[in-house]
């Protein structure tokens, strides 16, 4: 029996598509993250803020800072005395307190911010640095880590800012200069994993120099673990911030500051709690959101590198 020769004008099967790596990969940590819901609630938590903080003062038609002397300590809205004019009421002086809550959200984010860019930078710098080369470089940086680590950063923020003066800027420099220590551990461990790895080893080969060789392979591969500890860093300047103007050495009134306003309230806490208890849960929960989210990340980057 003669062989079936298939004909040649049979059109050929279209092969699918393949799925590009990428997009599968993004794919999958979109799912991790979805799948993850602390992660996905203190994301949106933390965008809320974010939002309520930036967009909602170009709208509201209140300024912080105006005083009404015959408006003192309006209550929220949702007591008795309250109005709508004043939704969270007014403080000692006056002023609305929304007002005051939205524009010291925006001061709380902007040292966060600004501290993490500092002092990711001087530590991520640091650690990659001594974790790379190794040496006499890792001998000095590990001792200045240790001689930072034998102090405690919050106590020589209050020497600091006392001697020098507080404002913001004092505030996010000092803090800044002080909070780079984790950064500078986890980027020491994390590149000296990294150098051992097959494609440093490959990119030495082929004669690479190690200036290359840290800024195309070490650090993007350290990133990750930056992200991470940036935004438990960012929750840690916030609180820290919060201290230092309670203790009147940080934002300096009529600034408003959440850590302020708690401070200011003090004396009316057995009459008017809600001055201490609005900023005081708002802290509270910008802080809960960026540590959820950085616990988050933290998972998703190590599953992600498992697989």
């Amino acid at each position: 029996m003669a062989a079936v020769v298939p004909s040649s004008s049979t059109p050929p099967v279209a092969a699918e598509p393949a799925v590009p790596p990428t997009l599968s990969r993004r794919r999958q940590l979109w799912r991790r993250a979805c799948a993850n819901r602390p992660f996905m609630f203190g994301l949106g938590l933390l965008a809320l803020i974010v939002l309520l903080a930036l967009a909602v003062p170009l709208f509201y038609p209140h300024d912080p800072y105006a005083q009404d002397l015959t408006q003192r300590t309006v209550p929220p809205v949702w007591y008795a005395r309250g109005t709508w004019e004043h939704v969270l009421g007014t403080d000692a002086l006056g002023r609305d307190y929304l007002a005051r809550l939205l524009h010291g959200g925006r001061v709380s984010l902007l040292i966060s911010l600004s501290v993490v860019l500092i002092s990711g930078s001087i530590g991520t710098t640091l650690g990659v640095l001594a974790g790379y080369f190794s040496g006499k470089v890792d001998l000095g940086i590990t001792f200045l880590i240790t001689s930072f680590l034998a102090m405690p950063s919050i106590l020589i923020a209050l020497v600091i800012v006392s001697m020098v003066g507080s404002s913001l800027t004092v505030v996010i420099l000092v803090l800044g200069l002080l909070m780079w220590i984790r950064f500078a551990v986890v980027t020491r461990t994390a590149t000296q994993q990294i150098r051992a790895l097959d494609y440093v080893a490959a990119a030495q080969a082929v004669g690479a120099s190690r200036w290359r060789i840290v800024f195309g392979e070490v650090l993007p591969n350290v990133m990750p673990q930056v992200i991470v500890v940036a935004t438990l860093e960012a929750a840690s300047a916030i609180m820290v911030e919060a201290a230092l103007s309670f203790l009147g050495l940080g934002v300096q009134p009529p600034t408003p500051s959440w850590g302020l306003m708690i401070a200011e309230a003090r004396s009316y806490m057995f009459f008017s709690f809600w001055l201490i208890a609005i900023p005081g849960i708002s802290l509270g929960l910008l802080a809960l959101a960026i540590n959820l989210v950085g616990d988050g990340l933290r998972d998703l980057f190590a599953a992600g590198s498992r697989n």
